[in-house]
């Protein structure tokens, strides 16, 4: 795939917030530290999009330093990220959360 334009919706945005609130309560600039690594995990799907497995009908990408999924469609050229989870919730809820 050539360079795929990449939307956030809501619910990934709110999942973004979280996550930088949790590990800012850890230890400040934590958060920042979070959301660059997951931007930039996103930012591979500009290329690599679709091509990883497919978790509820959505492609799931694993963050590579912190234990999260992103999991995103793919349609017309664009990848749209559905939900940025943390891998340690119960996984009956992530299931829920993605349908």
């Amino acid at each position: 795939m050539k360079s795929a334009n990449i939307e956030y919706l809501d619910l990934a945005k709110t999942d973004l917030l979280e996550g930088y609130w949790f590990y800012e309560k850890q230890q400040m600039g934590l958060g920042e530290y979070f959301l660059s690594n997951i931007y930039t995990d996103i930012e591979t799907l500009r290329t690599f999009a679709g091509i990883h497995r497919k978790v509820h009908g959505k492609y799931c990408l694993l963050s590579k330093r912190f234990p999260f999924a992103i999991y995103y469609k793919l349609a017309a050229g664009t990848v749209y990220i559905f939900a940025v989870v943390d891998c340690r919730r119960d996984p009956a809820w992530i299931r829920e959360k993605l349908t």
